[in-house]
């Protein structure tokens, strides 16, 4: 699954070789409110089709109906604004007063969109450097917490992947949770020693590592924009890589499994491995929020709902966490049925 970014690029690129005239347009800044945030993007072509978007649709509409109307003319790059007005505000659905204030860049091959496209395919962060003037554009590798930039002369927009997931195990879930995180800007790397799980694994753009979960842990370094998620069930694969993963900086540290088994895990990490309470109290177990969740699509979504709003920052009601949602619903707890005889671990 591509990010946004990159489907609107590739469908810009794709316009292009057909020899269509389209347009870049990426939020600069806004106002009040404000349904997308500044660094979103949308490509327009020549006919009226658009791919992704800037606002929640009424500014789109008007960008269709004029270059329907008129053309795309555009030679150099243009910086315009909507909801100056509270009438215009009501008008393009931006409540509040809101404003937003949006680069319009017509395309050409000198725009380096097929070159931006495929260095993204291959992994790469980049910032792209438009002169607002000239038109003439850079590319240049770009720091992870890199952000947009605007002045007068410049826009660096800022591409590709901005964060790290690493999943251990190459399992059915994992590849709903590989899928659906790569849309969300994660480079994410699969971790499995069994070959027979790595024979099957079938997502495209998601590194898959053979190595000892652990030892991919420390190799990874995780930082504050990185995130591991244990999806084996299997403790002499998961404990150690989670050790590691919880001794570091990553934002959120995760492992699947029932309540009761998330509880004998702690108790044996607390017991086998020097880690603080502190250290274990970062551990998310069981991983996700409780939505009713039962098939793997359902529970990747449950999984990346608690990671974003850990990584947002957000503090989520013990309501919504699946251990004190089930308790409160008297579900009792359960061993996984899936979940492996637990090794005897040297103290």
């Amino acid at each position: 699954m591509d990010n946004t970014d990159l489907e609107v690029l590739k469908t810009a690129a794709l316009w292009l070789d057909r020899g269509l005239r389209c347009e870049l347009i990426t939020v600069l800044k806004t106002w009040g409110s404000s349904p997308r945030p500044p660094g979103s993007m949308l490509a327009i072509c020549e006919d009226g089709c658009v791919v992704g978007s800037v606002s929640g649709g009424c500014i789109e509409d008007d960008m269709i109906e004029r270059a329907r109307r008129e053309g795309l003319t555009r030679q150099r790059p243009d910086i315009v604004s909507y909801g100056l007005t509270a009438a215009e505000a009501h008008r393009f659905g931006l409540p509040c007063g809101g404003t937003i204030s949006l680069a319009i860049e017509p395309l050409s091959a000198d725009s380096h969109i097929d070159q931006l496209v495929q260095r993204l395919q291959a992994g790469e962060l980049l910032a792209r450097r438009l002169d607002l003037h000239t038109g003439k554009v850079d590319l240049h590798p770009a720091l992870p917490g890199q952000a947009l930039q605007v002045s007068s002369s410049l826009l660096v927009s800022v591409h590709g992947p901005r964060w790290r997931l690493l999943i251990i195990g190459a399992g059915q879930l994992s590849r709903f949770v590989a899928q659906i995180a790569q849309g969300m800007d994660y480079a994410v790397t699969v971790c499995d020693p069994r070959e027979e799980y790595r024979k099957m694994w079938q997502v495209d753009g998601v590194a898959i590592d053979p190595g000892m979960p652990d030892d991919v842990v420390l190799a990874m370094r995780p930082d504050a924009r990185s995130a591991v998620i244990a999806l084996t069930h299997d403790p002499k694969l998961d404990d150690l890589a989670l050790m590691e993963a919880l001794r570091s900086d990553a934002f959120y540290v995760g492992a699947i499994g029932s309540r009761l088994n998330n509880q004998r895990r702690r108790e044996r990490m607390a017991e086998h491995f020097d880690l603080t309470p502190q250290q274990l109290d970062r551990l998310h177990g069981p991983i996700g929020l409780y939505v009713g969740s039962k098939t793997p699509p359902e529970i990747a979504v449950s999984i990346l709902a608690e990671l974003t709003a850990v990584k947002n920052g957000v503090a989520l009601p013990d309501a919504m966490r699946i251990a004190s949602a089930k308790a409160a619903a008297g579900i009792e707890p359960s061993s996984d049925v899936c979940a492996l005889p637990e090794p005897s671990l040297p103290v």
